[in-house]
Formats: C-alpha cells, structure tokens, sequence
C-alpha cells in the first residue's frame, strides 16, 4: 500500500506544527505497512489553474500522478481564517479536471483510491475544514473510510508559538496516539 500526503504547510522551514503532525502520523501509516511519500506543497511550483497541465509549465501534473498511482491520498492543512490552506486550495482547484472528466460520463481516475485529513490550527474550524476536504474528495472519487480524519485544536499551535519540534511531538503523541493508531488501521483495513 503506498499514501501519498500533500503537506499544505505555508511554512518552508522545517518547524511546522502541521508538519510535525504528519510526521508524528507517518510513525502510524508505518506500523500498519504502508509506505508513505510527504509532498511539501510550498517547495513546488504549483500555478493557480483548474487542469492537470496548463500553458506555462509547472510541477503540478508530476504530483498529480503520484496522486493518481497512491492507494491513499493524504491532505495535511493548517487552519488559516476557518479555512485550509491557498496551497491546498490551489490543488484542489488544479484536481478540477477531474470533476470535469466524471461530468464526461467517465470513471474518475480516483475511484477506488481513501481519503484522509490531517488539522491543525489553535482555536477552531477543524469540523469545517475536514467537512470542506471530505465533500471534495467524495465528489471526485476518493472514498473517506471511518476514522479517516485527525484534527489538533490547541494553543500551542498559536502562530506566536515557541514550540518546538520536539515539544509539539511531545504533545501529539501524549494527547493523540490512539486518534492516530485509529486513523491508520482504517485506513489499512479499508484497501
């Protein structure tokens, strides 16, 4: 079984609280044998569009073909303003063209693939995001298994925070290890 997270940090230094939490995740997806690859979405170059390849070239139809070649799609977002992430926005408008192929009368290129969320943010928001995530991904194809979401709401995610890695880890693992353990195992059982 192969995963693949888009990891839809805004932050381009290693010390992220959604990345630690994806991190912390992989350690899971692990323990259940299946392999994972992280996408750190900020470190492309993905334009705003809504299909697979545009004019101008960029590196989005390379991720969308490990998306498409995954058994499980992760999407790991920060909450910003009660919403996810622009990254993540833009490549759930660039995965437009699926919708536009399942309108054709065709399979989508998803079905069959999970889904999976992963939250983070400091107040509130993690149900609209996740219902926001799951709607989309229901509606080109990817199945969202039970348990298939992990949300943090904390204020040690604060953007002011001085956290580390080491301490945000810390946190996750004492608060979320069977949220995590739980999302995993579904997602294994459900392939």
């Amino acid at each position: 079984m192969k995963a693949i997270i888009l990891l839809a940090t805004l932050k381009s230094e290693d010390r992220s609280n959604t990345q630690v939490l994806v991190d912390f995740f992989g350690e899971f997806l692990t323990r259940q044998q299946i392999e994972f690859e992280i996408i750190k979405l900020v470190e492309y170059n993905i334009l705003h569009g809504s299909y697979t390849h545009l004019d101008k070239e960029d590196d989005w139809p390379e991720i969308y073909q490990k998306i498409v070649k995954s058994d499980i799609i992760l999407f790991a977002t920060p909450i910003w303003w009660n919403n996810h992430s622009s990254i993540l926005q833009k490549c759930i408008e660039r995965l437009d063209e699926v919708y536009d192929i399942i309108n054709s009368g065709e399979d989508s290129p998803l079905d069959g693939k999970l889904g999976g969320i992963l939250v983070t943010g400091d107040s509130d928001g993690v149900e609209h995001v996740t219902g926001n995530i799951a709607n989309f991904f229901c509606s080109i194809g990817i199945t969202i298994p039970a348990y298939s979401s992990l949300g943090v709401i904390w204020e040690g995610h604060s953007k002011d925070s001085k956290k580390t890695a080491a301490q945000l880890k810390k946190y996750y693992k004492d608060n979320y290890s069977k949220d995590a353990q739980s999302m995993a195992e579904s997602l294994a059982k459900a392939l």
